[in-house]
Parts: C-alpha cells; structure tokens; sequence
C-alpha cells in the first residue's frame, strides 16, 4: 500500500473522529475570521487525511501538501509557504497534542484555486486564543512566531479551540 492509499484508507475513520471531537466544540470560546464569501460558490474536493502521531508524520504531512500544491500549479515559493505551514501546524500537534491529523483538500471556485488546510486535535486547547495569535507568544520556549505566522501566511484562517477538547485550525492559501 503507498502512502496516498494509506492515507485515503484512514480517511473516514478521521471524519469520524473529527466529527465527534469537534461536534461539542460549537459553544467554545473562538477568534475567528471569515473563510468564504456567502454569495461565492466553492466546492473542496479531492481531502487526504494524514494522521499525526508521532515526529515523522510532520513529514509525511509535508510531502502530502507538496505534491497536492504542485499538482494545482503553485509556484516553488509558494509551495514552500504552503508547506512552511502544514509544517508548522503538524509540529502544534505533535508538541502539544501528541496525536492529531492534517487534511488537504483543493478549493475551487469560479475564479480560482487553492489549497485548504485543516489541522485537529483533541489535545489541551488553547487557553488565550487572542495570546497565542500574537506575533512573540511562545509556550515552548520558541520564538513564538507560529500560529501568527501561519495566520500570515493564510490568505484566509479560521481558529477554534477549546480547554480538554483541542483545537481546530482552517486556513486557505490561494494559487496566485
């Protein structure tokens, strides 16, 4: 079995967990910012779901976004933005979390393409969404610039987390 067979097999399963781990999450404390125009008429297809369970599947999730963006014609610089993100957000997972997933899909609408990139987990959550949003917060000692630098990365970013439930992170990043 090749890597994208393993990770359409563990697909619905992921759906599944998905589904109940964020189904309670309706009434969390969240920032978010819009993701779609109402009038705008978008499909997403084509989701690969790559589980995060250990430090190697940051890799994995990497590749597994490489391949996707290429395949829709991104540019080499914003493959590795795009991949600087999946990154980022795999390592949140693996550092807090311990276990989660990442799920690639493409985005279209009438005048353009994407990539939406969705990470879940069911660790911790995020006590100070706001806080952790902020360019130089940092829990681990880093240089904090991770979920702001994602954020900025983004062309659109959604956030939802959730103290003893997790988190949930959606973001688009269009083909330019």
């Amino acid at each position: 079995m090749n890597f994208l067979d393993e990770i359409n097999a563990g697909e619905r399963a992921a759906r599944a967990t998905s589904q109940r781990l964020f189904s309670s999450m309706e009434n969390a404390d969240f920032a978010v910012e819009p993701v779609m125009e109402p009038a705008e008429v978008q499909t997403i297809s084509g989701a690969d779901t790559i589980p995060i369970e250990r430090t190697g599947d940051i890799v994995k999730a990497r590749q597994a976004a490489r391949l996707l963006v290429q395949s829709l014609g991104f540019s080499d610089n914003q493959t590795t933005i795009v991949v600087t993100a999946v990154s980022e957000l795999a390592r949140n997972i693996s550092l807090y979390a311990r276990c989660g997933e990442i799920l690639l899909a493409t985005r279209m609408s009438s005048a353009r393409v994407g990539i939406v990139v969705e990470a879940c987990d069911a660790g911790p959550g995020i006590a100070d969404v706001q806080a952790a949003m902020e360019s130089g917060y940092s829990t681990s000692g880093g240089l904090g610039y991770g979920l702001s630098g994602v954020r900025g990365m983004a062309d659109e970013f959604e956030i939802s987390s959730q103290l003893g439930r997790g988190t949930r992170i959606v973001l688009t990043m269009w083909l330019r």
